[in-house]
């Protein structure tokens, strides 16, 4: 989800939560306690350049119970951020506390925030030897193609 996409849910909305992979809410509590923009110069095992942008929330929890960020404060350290970063209209991701600092992609259900996992990937997987995945297919399903070996089949 984009910057602008974020803001246009979050007036729409009069609770603010976010909501991890496994369906646990965090804790409503918690302080977004960097808004930035993070880019990542680097090169794919392919050997191609690549840049990267992404606006950078860092959700964060203390024993602060007494807490709670509403969507207008939020919105209004968004508009500080842009005004004073000149954050670009990029993906966003979402940094929350876990084993190590976990990363997530971020959707809206028309309610809350559901974060994503990220996941690693071969961005050059054709030209650094990755073989694709093979199809599987059923031995079974092979022998009741009656077209294959026959005369003019192509099967040899």
């Amino acid at each position: 989800m984009k910057l602008s996409e974020f803001k246009k849910h979050l007036s729409t909305i009069t609770d603010l939560n976010f909501i991890l992979p496994n369906g646990t809410i965090v804790p409503r509590h918690f302080h977004v306690t960097e808004v930035g923009q993070i880019t990542k110069n680097f090169i794919d095992c392919g050997g191609t350049v690549r840049n990267e942008k992404v606006v950078n929330f860092q959700l964060w929890e203390a024993n602060d119970f007494d807490h709670r960020l509403a969507p207008k404060k939020l919105n209004d350290i968004i508009a500080l951020s842009e005004k004073v970063l000149a954050l670009e209209d990029a993906e966003i991701e979402v940094e929350y506390q876990s084993d190590t600092i976990g990363k997530y992609g971020i959707e809206f259900n028309g309610k809350d925030y559901i974060l994503i996992s990220k996941k690693t990937n071969c961005l050059a997987s054709d030209s650094c030897g990755i073989p694709q995945e093979k199809l599987k297919v059923n031995l079974v399903d092979l022998s009741n193609n009656q077209s294959c070996c026959t005369p003019g089949g192509k099967c040899c």
